[in-house]
């Protein structure tokens, strides 16, 4: 397990900008598979994006594929999500999540171990 603390996010207007980071405390995040998810109202939790444990490979969403970036900055032992051309239907609280299976394309929830405890997306009109 990894202990996962989100930071970021927040309230913006269509089409604008937010970043969330993840961060993790006690352990490196080196050679972890790390993926965000989000969950809106009334729906279940989805996959939105991930990265490879050596960050050659990442996966996306088809929804947010072009706009949102996802990387790993194992100097920091954190991962970003930077999300641009943000749409009211991107409204959703984002988890941070990790995966013991590092150089996988896991996207399910149940391949990633350690969750961090979510971070409100508000985009208003």
């Amino acid at each position: 397990q990894v202990n996962l603390v989100e930071s970021g996010g927040g309230l913006v207007q269509a089409g604008g900008s937010l970043r969330l980071s993840c961060a993790a405390s006690g352990r490196t995040l080196v050679n972890y598979r790390m993926g965000w998810f989000r969950q809106a109202p009334g729906k279940e939790r989805e996959f939105v994006a991930a990265i490879s444990g050596s960050g050659s490979r990442t996966n996306y969403a088809d929804s947010v594929k072009g706009r949102f970036a996802i990387a790993r900055d194992s100097a920091k032992n954190t991962v970003t999500l930077q999300m641009n051309s943000l749409k009211r239907g991107n409204t959703a609280v984002y988890y941070c999540a990790a995966s013991v299976f590092g150089e996988s394309d896991v996207t399910t929830e149940p391949a990633f171990q350690s969750w961090g405890q979510g971070r409100q997306v508000t985009v208003s009109s």
